[in-house]
């Protein structure tokens, strides 16, 4: 059966085809969809797990008493995981274990352009990289397959242009493989230093076996046509290359991309006029190819920065300046990001605006768009946990200068179960005493509302216990009067919160719980729910403007809110001080 499906989905189909038992992830575009659909097959235990490093430790558990097994992460999240992903190179595996890894060329939603081929070498392990969703889904069932052949962890990468686009996938059946019987090994599992010397020549014999392999890989083939140019290219480049291209050159396409195939390079370029290295990002290939001794054209005029596309190859390659290949009349009006109508999070960021002399350490999620204006509240945004973590850093830093700023590390509810839970350990053992915020909205939102270990529900929609959020909180040392749980849409209750808070000498903890406004459930619940200006008692103040919410905007010297988007949290009510607005509802 043939199916048009996206990267991601091949993925998934190809680990359900290749008999896999086990998937974890942490949700990050653009990887989330993967185990999405992975948990659509019922003979694949699946999970978020609380974050990438346990995700791969889940699978990595899973390889080792014999499942095949697989995680799932965007580039960012192979950091959080790279502590177990270099040892189990070491350890090697049982069942075959796959790391599938989704760069972000372009930084569509990340905060890097990291490029995590480079992690392969370094890390010592198999790398592949497919180039549409046919190649998804075969090289998800290679990778499980070579991973048991050379007892080695296989890296899967692939980027947000392979992960979401769609093509035409033919579809197989699963094979039910089992488990390996587990065997006690010590010396294989146990990676204490004496055991992890001998694993390591293990390792480098391995990688010597894995570079004969790849010379003759169908992973790596070569495509001739016009032998003037030739061009050596990889994942979605492949597609771009060949679009420009076309017969007008010869391909070396490799998909197998660590260990490269050093003598295929060798025989490919001596039978080319001119070589080209086509790759997004960093010069992974260029600088191996120009190791080899080969002359070849690469990031000199191959932009290093952002996503490559078909019209920036024929403009930098071929000096062809096309017209865009689709264009429109009329431009969408420029929409800068910005919280949703009544999301939990603006009354707090509004509450936090009138402390004079503070600094906002901020998080990865939704609560990041506290950055933009009117609300301007963040100072930093650096990576998962950092809302607190870095706090902690700022404040002491503000003491050993004596300056008297008064730091408030922000972060969300899955953040924190993701990061922040030890951040906040650091900060209590330190004897800080910074203000952590904890906006509780009651689901990975950013993402897409996945479920965390606070939402009572886990990835195969089964009811799972819902961790005590503030009990965790007591438990790591923050006294239990410092501990101020608010519901935000009540602004008065929050700002007490906050000015308590503020003028506190130690740790405080600030939880904010009030759902996202775009859960289904809450949706429903809310439906009918509005507000409206009456401008007759309207004074065009615009405080109600300066709460940044989309769904209220002045048009025609008169407040308008939109019915459609206004879900009846009354903060614009809160702040008018005419009563000129009214809620409709409940």
């Amino acid at each position: 059966m043939k199916k048009i499906i996206t990267g991601n989905e091949a993925i998934a189909r190809g680990a359900y085809e290749a008999g896999c038992l086990i998937a974890a992830a942490y949700p990050g575009t653009p990887s989330t969809e993967i185990l999405e659909n992975i948990a659509a097959y019922k003979e694949i235990y699946s999970e978020w797990s609380p974050n990438e490093k346990v995700a791969l430790e889940v699978a990595a558990g899973a390889s080792i008493a014999g499942a095949r097994a697989l995680c799932a992460m965007k580039h960012v999240g192979l950091n959080v995981a790279s502590d177990p992903l270099y040892t189990m190179a070491y350890t090697g595996v049982n069942g075959g274990l796959v790391v599938v890894n989704a760069d972000d060329p372009g930084m569509h939603s990340s905060q890097n352009e990291q490029d995590n081929r480079l992690t392969a070498p370094h890390a010592k392990v198999l790398m592949l990289e497919p180039s549409d969703s046919q190649e998804c889904l075969d090289f998800t069932k290679e990778a499980f397959c070579l991973s048991e052949k050379f007892d080695i962890p296989v890296l899967l990468r692939v980027t947000t242009r392979v992960c979401h686009s769609k093509g035409i996938v033919k579809l197989g059946e699963r094979s039910e493989v089992g488990t390996k019987p587990y065997v006690k090994n010590a010396e294989k599992y146990v990676m204490a230093p004496a055991n992890a010397q001998k694993r390591h020549l293990v390792v480098e014999e391995k990688l010597k076996e894995l570079g004969g392999f790849s010379e003759k890989s169908y992973l790596n083939k070569i495509e001739w046509g016009n032998m003037k140019t030739g061009i050596i290219t990889s994942g979605i480049s492949y597609q771009h290359a060949k679009e420009v291209f076309g017969d007008n050159a010869s391909y070396l396409k490799l998909g197998l991309t660590y260990p490269l195939p050093r003598n295929l390079i060798k025989s490919f370029a001596a039978q080319v006029e001119k070589l080209y290295i086509i790759e997004e990002n960093e010069p992974y290939l260029e600088q191996f190819v120009k190791s080899l001794g080969i002359d070849c054209v690469g990031k000199e005029l191959i932009p290093i920065c952002g996503e490559l596309n078909p019209e920036i190859l024929k403009r930098v390659l071929l000096e062809e300046n096309e017209p865009e290949s689709y264009k429109i009349e009329l431009k969408a009006t420029a929409r800068p990001p910005v919280l949703c109508a009544g999301c939990p999070h603006r009354p707090f960021f509004l509450a936090l605006k009138k402390c004079k002399n503070i600094v906002v350490t901020g998080d990865i999620g939704c609560y990041t768009l506290g950055m933009v204006p009117p609300l301007n509240m963040l100072d930093t945004c650096i990576c998962m946990g950092a809302g607190i973590s870095a706090g902690v850093g700022f404040e002491k830093a503000v003491k050993a200068g004596k300056r008297n700023e008064k730091v408030f590390g922000i972060m969300g509810d899955s953040t924190f179960f993701h990061s922040g839970i030890t951040s906040l350990i650091d900060g209590v053992y330190s004897k800080s005493s910074m203000v952590a915020v904890i906006l509780d909205n009651s689901i990975t939102a950013m993402t897409g509302h996945q479920d965390n270990p606070g939402t009572g529900k886990n990835l195969m929609g089964q009811d799972s216990p819902v961790i005590d959020m503030a009990g965790i909180i007591k438990a790591v040392g923050v006294k239990h009067e410092n501990i101020l749980v608010v519901d935000p849409y009540d602004l008065k209750a929050t700002q007490e919160a906050v000015q308590k808070a503020y003028k506190s000498d130690e740790l405080m903890v600030i939880i904010t719980k009030q759902p996202c406004a775009l859960i289904k459930e809450v949706q429903k619940r809310r439906a009918g729910e509005y507000c409206y200006c009456d401008n007759e008692k309207c004074k065009k103040c615009k405080v109600c403007l300066r709460t940044g919410c989309p769904a209220i905007s002045f048009r025609d010297e008169k407040i308008i809110m939109d019915k459609a988007q206004c879900n009846g949290c009354t903060l614009c009510k809160q702040v008018c001080k005419f009563d000129a607005i009214v809620k409709v509802g409940k």
